[in-house]
């Protein structure tokens, strides 16, 4: 492990702020190796002896990122946990080989693709707006779709925040008097987006699955079960957001059952 100053090294675990590490190295209440730390003082955290106060400081070992997609089904809340008792989807990947969190939601009554992740920086550039990682959907309607109610939800629709939905991408996967069923593609997250959407055209959501999250697919995953991603698909994720591809090889997908 290469030296690292000491600020960088005491706030990345979580033991001290950056700032509070330069106040007790004024204060001389941090040594290195027995000696009276200094501001910048470069440490290896595997080597050298850190202590605060007398008392050494034990370093964790570096977090191994752990990225998951997950077929949710309908019935679990995108949550860790619920105060209404209602199922989590984290009971749904309770044998990963780390604790890990949604990046981004589907709402209780939706169902599909939903990646999980340990890494929070990798899960805030795939959330942030601005990065426009494309979400596809499956949407199922109780009745005949017309060419305007595409038009509209393809050119952006009114959901109710004061601000028109941006220009998605609307196909008619199949048409009938009776039910209907879109691919709507969107890049933006705003809650209940896709239904809002529906009803603001007068389209009422019967079902609504969740198939792709940038390049990554939902393909044969069945409700339930989890697989793991590949470095392959973290690299192109993190394309897709602007972001750089992960350097490691790519594995293959591991399927796992709650």
């Amino acid at each position: 492990m290469a030296n690292m100053r000491i600020q960088k090294v005491l706030s990345d675990q979580g033991i001290l702020s950056r700032r509070k590490t330069e106040e007790y190295i004024a204060q001389g209440r941090i040594t290195v190796n027995g000696r009276p730390a200094k501001l910048g003082h470069p440490v290896n955290p595997a080597r050298d002896v850190i202590a605060i106060d007398g008392q050494r400081v034990f370093f964790a070992r570096k977090k191994q990122n752990i990225y998951i997609a997950l077929n949710k089904p309908r019935g679990y809340v995108t949550t860790t946990s619920d105060e209404l008792g209602r199922r989590c989807i984290t009971e749904l990947v309770q044998d990963a080989p780390g604790r890990v969190y949604p990046i981004g939601r589907l709402d209780r009554v939706s169902e599909g693709l939903i990646l999980l992740t340990n890494d929070g920086a990798f899960a805030n550039m795939i959330m942030h707006p601005s990065h426009h990682v494309k979400k596809t959907y499956r949407v199922t309607v109780d009745s005949d779709v017309s060419e305007d109610q595409v038009i509209s939800l393809s050119v952006g629709v009114d959901i109710g925040d004061k601000e028109k939905t941006a220009p998605c991408s609307v196909l008619v996967l199949e048409k009938s008097a009776e039910r209907s069923v879109l691919q709507i593609v969107i890049e933006e997250g705003r809650n209940r987006q896709v239904r809002r959407m529906c009803e603001a055209v007068g389209l009422q959501v019967k079902r609504l699955r969740r198939t792709a999250i940038g390049p990554v697919k939902l393909g044969m995953l069945q409700p339930g079960k989890w697989r793991e991603l590949t470095a392959a698909e973290v690299g192109a994720l993190r394309n897709a957001a602007g972001g750089t591809a992960a350097a490691e090889p790519a594995k293959p997908a591991k399927t796992r059952r709650r």
